[in-house]
This record gives structure tokens, sequence and C-alpha cells, in this order.
């Protein structure tokens, strides 16, 4: 006799928690759900419905990709993000909550100036899923964006997620190395760059270090390069009254602030992440 939801949940969690998976109930749950497409009260109204072998199959494997340190949402192949369901893709980062808040800094800033003006643009430097981007546009009709990106992978995976989200009208995916290929000036330049020294790039959960793309996670040697390169060229593409947020690595507040004061710019914010941490920076112009 085929096994039901409840059996198969509690075996995955069994097997989870055996591995030392850090969270292992949780990450059951999102999997089993996932792959059988029941919402979280359906996964308990349904327990006692019964497997199909094909879906019985399917959770086996994703269960042992899993006890091989893939995360749960690129077994699953999307991740929600600030309410938006996102396709991920080999060459894009997997979006964080930590990432939420620089949505949430920025977009105060970007309904302030919605209210003085109708037609606001943003730029999204190294957009992989299309993510901030996305959200922000999402929350603030007012305003179309470009998300930039030198992965074209990204890019494809980037246009995909507009359209899902009926976001395509107001959204061009532009491949370019930083400011290289971009025209134009913007109300918003927002960025989560590669912010990890190459060195401990090694000591990563093997959920990051083998799963997520090295080229969204490796900052150079001091993990600075990506706010060097942005900083070099950012004034030249904001308005006057614009404002420029940046996610960072947890140690980098006081040296991105110097970066970017060196180039004419002032911090307006910083914000910390759910564990505390330094997370946020936003930057205008002198």
């Amino acid at each position: 006799m085929s096994s039901t939801v409840a059996d198969t949940l509690a075996e995955a969690r069994r097997r989870f928690t055996e591995a030392g998976i850090v969270d292992p109930a949780t990450d059951a749950r999102l999997l089993v759900a996932g792959l059988l497409k029941l919402s979280p009260t359906e996964l308990l109204t349904r327990s006692a419905a019964r497997l199909s072998s094909e879906q019985a199959e399917a959770i086996y494997k994703a269960v042992e990709r899993r006890l091989g340190h893939e995360p749960v949402h690129r077994i699953l192949g999307e991740r929600e993000f600030y309410g938006l369901p996102l396709r991920l893709s080999e060459e894009t980062l997997e979006p964080r909550p930590d990432t939420e808040i620089l949505v949430d800094t920025v977009l105060a800033y970007l309904k302030d100036l919605a209210k003085a003006q109708d037609d606001l643009h943003i730029l999204d430097i190294g957009t992989g899923t299309g993510a901030i981007c996305l959200a922000l546009l999402s929350e603030c009709p007012e305003a179309s964006g470009i998300g930039s990106d030198i992965s074209a992978d990204a890019l494809q995976t980037a246009r995909s997620n507009a359209e899902r989200n009926g976001l395509q009208d107001r959204f061009e995916a532009i491949q370019s190395r930083w400011f290289e290929s971009i025209q134009g000036s913007f109300h918003v330049i927002v960025s989560n760059p590669p912010y990890i020294a190459s060195n401990v790039i090694h000591d990563l959960a093997p959920e990051v270090m083998k799963f997520d793309p090295v080229a969204a996670l490796d900052g150079g040697p001091d993990g600075l390069d990506a706010y060097k390169a942005i900083a070099k060229d950012a004034a030249r593409f904001m308005r006057p009254d614009g404002v420029l947020g940046l996610e960072i690595g947890y140690d980098q507040r006081n040296d991105v602030t110097a970066i970017f004061e060196a180039k004419g710019f002032k911090c307006l914010k910083s914000v910390k992440d759910y564990g505390q941490n330094d997370r946020v920076l936003v930057f205008a112009l002198v």
C-alpha cells in the first residue's frame, strides 16, 4: 500500500534530523508541500491522502538531493520573495529574507519620491532573479526599472520572473558589467552585490558554496571590490534627489561608508537585519 502524505512528511523529517540538517521539520514541510503543490493548510487536511508512485518517487529523489546539501528552494526551482514567486536558475543567487530589508528600506524613499513625481526610474545592479527590482515595482506602480547583470542566464530568469508577476511592461533586463552598458539617470539605484572575501568562500555552508554561483558571492580579496566599482561611477547615473541602497556584509558598514563618502556620497541610513547585524546602507549625493 502506498504511503500517505503524513507518512512521507514524517520520513523526510526523520532522515533530515539524522543527517543533522539545521531545521529538519521546516525543510521536510516545504519540500513535501512544494512537490505535491499543497498549501500549509492542505498539508494538514490532506495528511491521510495516499501518494501515487510518481509522487513518492519525486519526493524520494528530492530528499536525497537535500541530504546532499542542495537547498530546498533550489530543488523546487523557485522561492517567494516579498510576496512574489520567483524562478531560480544555476546562475542566480537564491533571494534571502534579509534582502527584503533592503526592499523595505528603499521603498520608503521611493514612495516619498512618488508623491512629487509619477515617472520614477530604478536600476538594480546584479539583478539575478530580478528579486529586488521586481519587489520595488510591485509596490510602486509609478516606477519602471532596469535589472542589469553580466550573466545572460540570470537575465533570462529575471525576464521570466517579471512576466510571471505581470511586471514585464515596466521591467527591462540589460547585460552589463556595473555601469558599462547603462544609459540614463535613476531615482533609485540598488544592489545586493558579491561581498564575501575570496579567502572565506570555502568556509561557507555547503548549501551556499556548492549551489549559489560564485560570481554572486565573491567580492574579491577584501570583499569590497563591488562597492568600489559601484561607487566609482554611481554619481553620474543618479538623479540629484535620488538614493542608492546597498546590502552589505555584517562587518562592512564602516568600510563601505568610507568608499562612498570618498566619491561624494553621504550615508542617510544604516539598517540591521533579523540577526541584528548591519545589513543595509542608503546613500545620497552630498
